[in-house]
């Protein structure tokens, strides 16, 4: 019998990471793949810790429920060097410096150990592309290094041109200049407020320079590279990209494995979550807003936007975490009274692809981008940070899927008044925007959804880049 290929997975600590790592994970099962699936103890502990951890797509119930099915997955996990009770993000710097620092170490202990102990020994290693040290610990164990990107190929390019943007003064970018650049191979002219804010000369920024820097410098020894985008909607800048590395466009990955959604489903129906109050209510009437689940946001921004949904009238579900509750205006879930719904987590796929969503108020994190677009619904954009902006401009500018929550303004500068005047404006039928978002929103949408069918080109460039992969072993015994 022929040696079952076996991966190595080690997860970005950071939910928008998480989510398509899993499903990447879950897939490569269903390919006859064997996994070990790697978080670190601290990610485990706040997964397993969590009243919601059964319903989160984090991995651990829907490991369990895919070995169940038959899957080969084993999960494990690794020290990131802090005791549990370290504020990692009120000290990101402490922490990111000791992940550059110490953390490579730790990887290269677990791997070696994981190759002494495994039945298949391993065959590649897949890691994040944010990560420092994937292809030098792969080429150490003689592994092939997969990098896994999770965001759109154009932040992608964009990073891994820093030196462009050096040569022409647009990094590190000064707050006040507003220029198009038409320079990066393979992407269409953006202008710099358009850029991802860590690229910004901002000493609090260094850290996040440093990260990516070394990343990307790690991420050109890599031996693929898989994309959690789509061909057709990034074709010129995945062409370039194409021309560097060995490239594989995949995505969006949330939505290929039925695992994830059945295991999602029994949670719903056991947490009786907002279903029936969306179906009291009239097709394409109800905004959803969700800012993802790690936010910069301030009291102002909440308030804001509370008063907004609240002069505006509509309905609408809010996901409130704890840790912005307390921001809401005194009184607000009085005032919402029967047109609003507050809670603390719901399925975002569920929510968006039922009939009475007509509009999603997001932050613009590429997961909630993806599925927005699956489901079908348009968006009004209110980037926070990370690749956010650079997503904005993608569903704004290029796919013509969303409006602008602040026309320009800092995304915690929003005023009530112009809040209630977007969304009126996508939740009105007979409005030119809403019915031009939609009209647009069919053609995207329909691109997604076909690129995820069996002879659709995610598919086709995960099933070629099985066969690379296979072959590329053969080549290294």
């Amino acid at each position: 019998m022929a040696e079952k290929p076996h991966a190595i997975m080690i997860a970005f600590p950071y939910q928008g990471h998480i989510t398509p790592f899993v499903n990447l994970a879950l897939k490569f099962a269903s390919k006859g793949f064997a996994i070990t699936f790697v978080h670190t103890h601290y990610i485990h502990h706040t997964i397993s810790s969590s009243h919601d951890h059964s319903k989160t797509s984090d991995g651990i119930d829907f490991f369990s429920e895919a070995r169940e099915s038959g899957l080969d997955i084993r999960y494990a996990t690794i020290s990131d060097g802090f005791p549990l009770e370290f504020d990692r993000a009120l000290h990101i710097k402490e922490y990111w410096d000791a992940m550059l620092r110490d953390f490579p170490g730790r990887v290269d202990e677990f791997v070696g150990s994981t190759l002494r102990q495994s039945r298949y020994g391993a065959s590649f290693l897949i890691a994040d592309t944010f990560y420092s040290w994937p292809a030098t610990v792969a080429d150490k164990y003689n592994l092939i290094s997969v990098s896994f990107w999770t965001q759109p190929a154009a932040v992608f390019s964009i990073n891994y041109h820093l030196d462009l943007l050096i040569e022409n003064g647009h990094f590190p970018l000064k707050d006040n200049i507003n220029e198009e650049i038409n320079y990066i191979p393979g992407v269409g002219s953006i202008s710099t407020r358009d850029l991802m804010p860590y690229l910004k000369e901002d000493e609090s920024a260094k850290f996040v320079q440093k990260v990516i820097s070394r990343a990307f410098d790690e991420v050109k020894k890599a031996d693929f590279i898989l994309f959690n985008t789509i061909r057709e909607l990034e074709t010129e800048t995945l062409s370039a990209l194409n021309q560097k590395l060995p490239t594989y466009a995949v995505g969006p990955v949330n939505f290929f494995e039925n695992l994830t959604k059945t295991a999602i489903s029994k949670s719903l129906r056991s947490e009786s979550d907002c279903s029936k109050w969306l179906e009291s209510k009239p097709p394409g009437s109800v905004l959803y807003v969700s800012f993802g689940s790690h936010i910069k946001s301030s009291e102002q921004m909440i308030q804001e936007i509370a008063h907004g949904l609240i002069l505006s009238e509509a309905n609408c579900i809010w996901v409130v975490r704890t840790d912005i509750a307390d921001a809401l205006p005194d009184g607000f879930q009085d005032d919402i009274n029967g047109k609003g719904l507050i809670i603390p987590w719901c399925d975002q796929i569920t929510v968006l692809s039922h009939p009475a969503v007509g509009g999603f108020l997001t932050h613009c994190g590429w997961n909630s981008v993806m599925e927005s677009i699956w489901c079908g619904v348009p968006m009004i954009c209110n980037p926070l940070y990370s690749d956010q902006t650079t997503n904005r401009k993608l569903v704004v500018e290029d796919w013509k899927v969303g409006i602008d929550l602040g026309d320009g303004m800092a995304p915690l500068l929003v005023e009530r008044i112009k809040v209630s005047e977007k969304i009126k404006m996508l939740l009105n039928n007979e409005s030119t925007t809403s019915r031009c978002l939609k009209q647009e929103m069919k053609k995207v949408h329909s691109i997604l959804q076909n690129a995820l069918e069996k002879d659709g080109s995610s598919e086709k460039n995960f099933d070629q880049f099985v066969q690379d992969l296979k072959t590329k072993l053969l080549a290294k015994k």
